[in-house]
């Protein structure tokens, strides 16, 4: 018997399906892994926005990610949003028991319709807590800006690799800035590591429909990471996944707003009315 390649995901819930928990599961089975979740936090949200959340018990939390981790082995995982601080300090206890298994720390802050998600203290703790356990950390250019309080969002590359040493020197192992809101026809995010620092640039994709674009690259590097790749390897083959599933989602509607990536284009016959444009 063959044994599955699994990535658990402790992250909050998207009922719109296209960021989440739920991106990380599709991400995950459209790159061939057994995708496990652990809920943090259920929000009430569609592709126009996000209108209430309610965070989980931390004891509930962490009886979640017990059961499953005595269990199952895991050999990855992605950490999304987590609202409460007493939440994030039950996390980084349970992550201490798995030391070899590599963690991808998307630092969720605020929604993509700019609803902020999660507490001050919850942040500081995020830092205090989950870094110096991280394998990696993916922060936006703002949410660069807030984490390594300089409270500007760097807008040149530059400025970028500064606020990543910045962030490398709260005690992560490696850190990706992801550049996708800078200006320009392309889209720059900087890797980070102990080796020094790789930038990854790809042509920017014009589409309504980019909704949880950040959870699905974290979700993506901590599967190719789960199967083996060494990190920067991970981080380009996740950055192409995600590419191509913004532009085979470009051609389809979902709701009033921002609709989803198409995480699963790879297991459709017929992906897009129009097809899927190659990666330039």
């Amino acid at each position: 018997m063959t044994n599955y390649t699994t990535v658990l995901s402790i992250a909050g819930s998207d009922g719109s399906g296209g960021a989440g928990i739920q991106a990380d599961l599709k991400t995950f089975a459209a790159l061939g892994c057994y995708g496990l979740s652990v809920i943090t936090d259920v929000t009430a949200q569609n592709t126009c926005g996000v209108f209430d959340s309610l965070a989980l018990p931390s004891s509930f939390v962490k009886e979640q990610i017990e059961v499953l981790i005595d269990d199952i082995t895991i050999d990855a995982i992605k950490i999304g949003m987590i609202s409460s601080a007493a939440t994030v300090r039950t996390v980084a206890d349970t992550l201490r028991n798995l030391p070899s298994t590599p963690v991808i720390l998307d630092t969720v802050l605020k929604s993509s319709d700019g609803t902020g998600l999660v507490s001050e203290e919850a942040k500081n703790t995020m830092i205090e807590e989950l870094f110096p356990l991280a394998t990696l950390v993916t922060p936006n250019l703002g949410e660069a800006a807030r984490l390594s309080g300089t409270g500007s969002i760097p807008t040149t590359k530059s400025d970028i690799e500064k606020t990543a040493e910045m962030l490398k020197n709260k005690g992560t192992s490696a850190v990706l800035v992801k550049g996708g809101h800078m200006t320009g026809k392309h889209c720059n995010d900087y890797l980070l590591t102990a080796k020094g620092g790789e930038w990854f640039s790809s042509p920017k994709i014009s589409s309504i429909n980019n909704h949880g674009t950040g959870c699905t690259l974290s979700s993506a590097i901590a599967a190719y990471s789960a199967k083996g790749f060494g990190l920067a390897e991970a981080v380009k083959k996740g950055k192409q996944f995600t590419q191509e599933a913004l532009q085979a989602g470009a051609s389809f509607f979902l709701g009033n707003g921002a609709g989803p990536l198409h995480h699963l284009y790879r297991c459709w016959e017929n992906p897009s009315p129009r097809g899927i444009r190659p990666i330039e």
